[in-house]
């Protein structure tokens, strides 16, 4: 009777160890049980939350290349660990050598193929996106040609999964766009890289012509793209498919066109600090409609960032929209604003609009978020409303 209990014992033990595999559409997640992920589930829940984000990406992914998931062999295979150690000695009896924070492992076989990921790694962040991106394609046609692996990939890697609401969110990956502005490269040197050479800065450049056929310019580059998929063949190597996809962009659009095309739609984009700046520039030459349109496209590419919305409340002030400047300016201290500069615009307006207590309140917490730079400043408008 007591062997029997302690084989029993053993075997509950040891059961506690066995990995969770969770499956969804077009996944297979591998989960160490008893993963600590950041919240209290693990094991199969933590599986479903990775399953449940992978489905996401591969819906996103899919909306742009509308590949038919019937054609898949096996589901993708997703192999989740919790600590370094472990994920590091994994991917080095692969690859001899680790990589940081996930990588996707590729095999002629595909039942043999995964998605490594080291759970919790800052590197995962920016990784993880990436490599689920390298594994979808791939996993329909693996031979594809090198600038719509790699620049969709990075064009793909800010878009984060948000766990608390399930969701992916989009934030425009510009991180390349001052390295593709400062040297000009031919879209035909990208487009036929695997056929004419890699040239330097490969990533930043396939990233722009990604960028420059998505964008909204009439439709007509993005629909060329599109097609352009139609001709992908699994079976192909990437010289073959880069030759025929080539052919087919620019079966309609003359290879100067394109050029000159892509140059005008590279000059146009700016980044946020860029944006930033003109509208700043703008603001303080009291071109305040100019300033506005670029403090919001400055929004649209950082929804989340405290300078936009600063701005855009300094702008509906000098507008004397004082309860829209109130918005703003309450936004942008939710977003991360100093406090001592924003309670004092905030002073400042509500002042003007003729709340004096709001006003009162606010300076006072704005002389004493930086008693050095606002205090005089404060209790000179403060006695100015009493």
């Amino acid at each position: 009777m007591k062997k029997l209990l302690f084989a029993v014992g053993f075997f509950v033990s040891f059961a506690a160890f066995l990995p969770a595999q969770v499956r969804s559409a077009h996944y297979e997640v591998i989960v160490p049980d008893g993963v600590p992920d950041g919240a209290p589930e693990g094991g199969s829940s933590a599986g479903s939350v990775y399953s449940a984000e992978m489905e996401l990406r591969f819906e996103a992914f899919n909306k742009v290349f509308c590949f038919n998931p019937a054609l898949l062999s096996s589901p993708l295979r997703v192999r989740v660990f919790a600590g370094r150690q472990e994920y590091d000695s994994y991917v080095t009896s692969k690859l001899g050598s680790t990589r940081p924070g996930a990588v996707y492992l590729h095999y002629n076989n595909p039942a043999n193929r995964e998605l490594v990921i080291l759970q919790g790694s800052a590197e995962a962040q920016t990784v993880v996106p990436h490599q689920a991106f390298v594994q979808f394609l791939r996993a329909f046609v693996p031979g594809a040609p090198a600038w719509i692996r790699e620049g969709f990939a990075v064009y793909f890697t800010t878009l984060a999964f948000n766990r608390g609401k399930n969701a992916l969110e989009y934030e425009e990956n510009l991180s390349w766009l001052e390295t593709v502005k400062k040297s000009a490269l031919s879209p035909e040197a990208v487009l036929q890289a695997d056929t004419g050479g890699v040239p330097a800065n490969f990533q930043a450049y396939a990233w722009s012509l990604v960028s420059f056929f998505l964008a909204e310019t009439g439709g007509v580059y993005y629909r060329s793209l599109t097609d352009a998929f139609m001709f992908l063949v699994p079976e192909a190597g990437p010289q073959d498919n880069s030759r025929a996809v080539y052919s087919r962009l620019t079966l309609f659009t003359p290879a100067a066109t394109l050029t000159r095309d892509y140059n005008a739609y590279i000059a146009s984009k700016k980044t946020f600090t860029e944006l930033i700046d003109e509208g700043q520039k703008a603001y303080g030459a009291k071109n305040y409609t100019t300033a506005a349109e670029l403090f919001r496209k400055a929004a649209a590419l950082k929804p989340g960032h405290y300078a936009p919305p600063y701005y855009l409340g300094l702008l509906a002030y000098e507008d004397k929209k004082y309860a829209e400047a109130e918005g703003f300016y309450k936004t942008a201290l939710e977003y991360g604003a100093e406090k001592a500069l924003v309670q004092y615009a905030r002073g400042v307006n509500a002042a003007v609009s003729g709340k004096k207590a709001e006003a009162v309140a606010f300076l006072e917490e704005a002389s004493a978020a930086d008693p050095a730079r606002y205090k005089a400043r404060a209790d000179d408008l403060i006695k100015r409303l009493q």
